[in-house]
């Protein structure tokens, strides 16, 4: 720890030294940001010009933390070095220029805060929904990296990013270690672990921090909150709950929301019966059949089954659904039909950054007479 403190010192006085001071916006010198829902990071600030970012649970039990140690103070590269100390990547300068990330949760956070111009690359373009980033990568100003699994390490190593944001679900990943060891810190972001929708679209004030962007995210985020909250509060004046299924089968399971799920916290809020809202634990319910459809059989509403995209889909996988009543009535409706140019779900890309929208879209098709002009987002019914 007193190495660590006498680093961060010498590092700040030849920042003082030799370069004009670049401040921090007053509101948040000398403290913590502020985190109203996210629990996987924190973020704290020096008034020597360094922003301490800690990844406390970048995956599911994860067993140690990742901190990170940015400066927006101009230092040479000399002096921002390998300066390393007990995990410590030192001196990663801000605001980045040149960025690759690996997940599509990650491009609606670079779009809102207007700096998408800083991506250089992407593993499997493809799955990117966006028509501004389809856009440049139909450019050439954002290279592909191959699969997520094995990134193209000769090309990332070519554009030479500031930083990669990775994402992992056991911290073992050999590409990140060839990449680190080139020089390229990778930061782990874990907002896919957060336990309620609010927390993960939280995390744009990540993003914020490493474009000196904080004053902009936070007033994203909050607007985003408050449409959300706006909307909940609506969704309580419905008069009715419909009662409502979720899932499909893979092979001889059905796989559904547990209760204390992100998913069925959405349900809740759009104020529906979920039939599961009672279950608690990690990951999803898995069922039988014959006990979804003892319990769901005449639920009122069917909502993302699995990657089904049609009614005779649903039927052709297994004539068994045709017994459901929500599947007599067309009353399923799933995201899996809303795609970019290369066949990327939207959801999957925006839905993490925009709950208001996720909810709005639920609101609507569970209680069509609230919400009026509004047209669901991502969701659309199974034909």
């Amino acid at each position: 720890m007193r190495l660590y403190t006498f680093l961060l010192f010498v590092l700040a006085f030849v920042s003082c030294k030799n370069e004009p001071k670049h401040q921090l916006p007053e509101t948040i010198e000398g403290k913590e940001l502020e985190l109203k829902y996210a629990e996987g990071f924190s973020v704290e600030y020096t008034k020597d010009y360094f922003t301490y970012v800690t990844i406390k649970k970048p995956w599911p039990n994860a067993e140690k933390e990742y901190p990170y140690l940015f400066t927006n103070s101009k230092l040479t590269t000399d002096e921002l070095g390998n300066k390393k100390n007990d995990g410590f990547d030192f001196g990663i300068q801000t605001p980045i220029k040149r960025l690759v990330v690996t997940s599509t949760t990650h491009i609606p956070a670079l779009e809102l805060l207007g700096v998408e111009y800083t991506l250089v690359g992407f593993p499997g373009t493809d799955y990117i929904s966006s028509e501004k980033t389809r856009q440049r990568i139909d450019n050439g100003k954002i290279r592909e990296l191959g699969k997520n699994e094995g990134i193209n390490t000769e090309v990332l190593l070519e554009l030479n990013p500031d930083v990669v944001i990775g994402f992992g679900v056991d911290g073992v990943n050999k590409t990140f270690e060839t990449i680190k060891k080139a020089g390229i810190p990778v930061i782990y972001n874990g907002d896919w672990v957060e336990s309620s929708a609010l927390a993960k679209a939280e995390w744009i004030k990540f993003f914020g921090v490493l474009f000196n962007k904080e004053k902009e995210a936070d007033s994203i985020f909050n607007q985003i909150e408050n449409d959300y909250l706006e909307a909940k509060k609506m969704a309580q004046q419905a008069k009715n709950q419909p009662t409502v299924l979720s899932g499909a089968m893979q092979k001889d399971v059905w796989y559904l929301p547990n209760g204390s799920s992100p998913e069925a916290q959405f349900l809740k809020d759009a104020n529906v019966n979920y039939l599961w809202s009672e279950t608690t634990g990690n990951g999803s319910l898995a069922l039988s059949f014959e006990s979804v459809f003892e319990k769901a059989k005449d639920a009122d509403l069917w909502l993302s089954p699995s990657y089904y995209s049609s009614l005779e889909q649903l039927e052709k996988a297994n004539a068994l659904y045709t017994n459901f009543e929500a599947f007599k009535n067309k009353n399923i409706y799933t995201f899996a039909n809303t795609t970019g140019e290369t066949g990327g779900v939207l959801y999957y890309e925006l839905g993490t950054a925009r709950p208001d929208l996720v909810l709005k879209d639920l609101i609507k098709i569970c209680h069509p007479e609230l919400l009026e002009g509004y047209t669901p987002y991502f969701f659309k019914q199974l034909n």
